[in-house]
């Protein structure tokens, strides 16, 4: 996999902690830049490595990170990454995620590569505290040190970076934000027909006339996941509703990083109306069959799953937290509520059923917006001119 021919193209090594962000957050990005740069993408070989190589068509390196903090891997993957850069000699290194900023920045800085690019798509330390909440922000300072260039997914994260003092260079966001956008001719509902929408419902054994809301994403604690269940199974006891109701949770269970509460647990197993189907591939047909998403997270940079509900057309509840407040315009195509309150969550979910007709309009506005602002071609290529114009200013 390593051996593609190049066309003398100026390189460009991207690179992410685990091969699945490459492969789900960047897909057909790095396929797009390749027709620009002599693309690699480095991280950990796994199946979703060999998904980038096979889809987009690019060079694949077998560079193993640590998620988790690992003083003696770590310096073996940042002696890795020297190597590889001093080996290919990129013009361009750009790495998304925490671990992989900080070991491909420090790096390829050693390595005397010109253009080195972090963008920010989350981060972890505003919801910590503490000696662990300073450990991170020195990481993330050390990582703004050795880039040339820091850019935040959206202005939640722009605004953490510069609360936080992480450094003093200019940040920029490309196009509206986000680090990919959405492709609008994929997720889109027209792709699925009443047949197609009629076999998913009977088999998850949902009424053709159930109010069906989702939830798409992993599920644990910092989700919402607790909070959501509370407020769903209050609402089914709640009189003189016009619908029965449904909740399709689609997401794998973490129960070794943020583990749901025992109670919840148990509501899901035993809540016929709560539907968990695990981690799918492909979410939209889950969405085609949905009504409303409801997105409670805690913390967010730029969410994907509300930009991909949105252009299936479905109105979103989200948390008033980056990047879903940067989507979600309130009473355009949805509804902003505060963070960890399950009664927010109730009254929203309710709302929006006894007001269908303002739904309906929702629906209307929704992909347009989406549309307009964030569909994959305005993200590509604000990200190609932005590397172009990266390239123009290196002081030679």
């Amino acid at each position: 996999m390593d051996n593609l021919i190049s066309e003398n193209k100026p390189k460009l090594i991207r690179t992410s902690t685990v091969a699945i962000s490459l492969d789900y957050l960047l897909k057909g990005q790095l396929k797009f830049l390749n027709n620009h740069y002599e693309v690699l993408a480095a991280s950990g070989t796994d199946a979703h490595l060999e998904n980038v190589f096979l889809r987009e068509g690019v060079r694949v390196v077998n560079v193993p990170m640590q998620r988790d903090i690992s003083p003696i891997k770590d310096l073996i993957t940042l002696w890795k990454l020297y190597l590889l850069f001093c080996n290919e000699k990129p013009k361009i290194v750009h790495s998304i995620t925490p671990k992989a900023g900080l070991l491909s920045m420090t790096a390829a800085y050693f390595a005397r590569v010109p253009i080195r690019v972090h963008t920010f798509t989350g981060l972890i330390f505003p919801t910590k505290t503490g000696i662990f909440q300073k450990l991170l922000i020195l990481m993330d300072k050390l990582l703004c040190f050795f880039a040339t260039n820091i850019y935040p997914e959206g202005e939640g994260v722009k605004n953490d970076l510069t609360n936080y003092k992480i450094t003093k260079k200019p940040l920029r966001i490309i196009a509206n934000g986000n680090v990919n956008g959405v492709d609008i001719n994929f997720f889109d509902s027209k792709l699925f027909n009443n047949e197609k929408k009629t076999l998913l419902r009977r088999s998850l054994a949902i009424n053709a006339s159930n109010f069906v809301f989702i939830f798409v994403g992993r599920l644990v604690g910092d989700k919402g996941i607790n909070e959501l269940v509370v407020a769903f199974k209050k609402l089914q006891t709640t009189s003189s509703l016009p619908f029965q109701l449904s909740l399709i949770l689609v997401g794998p269970l973490e129960p070794l990083l943020d583990p749901l509460k025992p109670k919840t647990l148990k509501e899901i197993n035993n809540n016929k109306n709560i539907i968990s189907v695990g981690f799918k591939s492909d979410i939209r047909p889950y969405l085609s069959i949905s009504d409303i998403l409801v997105f409670p997270s805690h913390r967010e940079g730029f969410p994907n799953v509300v930009l991909q509900a949105g252009a299936m057309g479905l109105p979103c509840i989200v948390s008033d937290i980056n990047g879903c407040n940067e989507i979600i315009e309130e009473g355009k195509n949805g509804w902003i509520i505060p963070v960890k309150d399950e009664n927010a969550i109730l009254n929203s979910m309710r709302n929006c059923i006894l007001d269908i007709n303002k739904t309906t309009i929702k629906k209307s506005n929704i992909r347009n917006i989406i549309e307009n602002r964030f569909q994959q071609e305005i993200v590509w290529q604000a990200l190609l001119k932005e590397y172009k114009l990266l390239e123009k200013n290196i002081i030679k």
